[in-house]
């Protein structure tokens, strides 16, 4: 599985380009509590996908986490919010019914409206 970005969900399928091709999903709440805690790093080309059932104002927390990353927040698949969170202080919230969590620098060039999927 991998994920793609989309700079304009108008946009064709040939200006996708690859953010991850190391995809887990984080489905129990477990997974989802626990998220990116007490790792040491992560590969560059790694993401954690967090699917919640409906949109909602959803929170991270870099309580635990010693490298800074990139937090994405999705609405049916459409990019909400993008933002850099610092090691173990960063806290953020936004709209999603997906969060998807990168390595620092690998969102740079996402924007709001655009759009991020999984592709097998």
């Amino acid at each position: 599985m991998r994920l793609v970005h989309r700079p304009d969900r108008d946009s064709a399928a040939t200006d996708e380009r690859t953010l991850a091709s190391d995809v887990d999903v984080a489905r129990s709440r477990l997974a989802q509590a626990r998220g990116l805690m007490f790792r040491r790093s992560v590969p560059d080309d790694y993401a954690l996908v967090f699917p919640f059932g409906e949109a909602e104002t959803r929170w991270l927390h870099m309580l635990f986490v010693p490298f800074a990353i990139d937090a994405v927040w999705l609405v049916d698949e459409e990019v909400t919010r993008v933002k850099r969170l610092a090691p173990f202080v960063g806290l953020a919230r936004g709209k999603a019914d997906a969060v998807v969590e990168l390595p620092a620098g690998v969102a740079d060039g996402v924007t709001v409206g655009d759009e991020l999927r999984l592709r097998e």
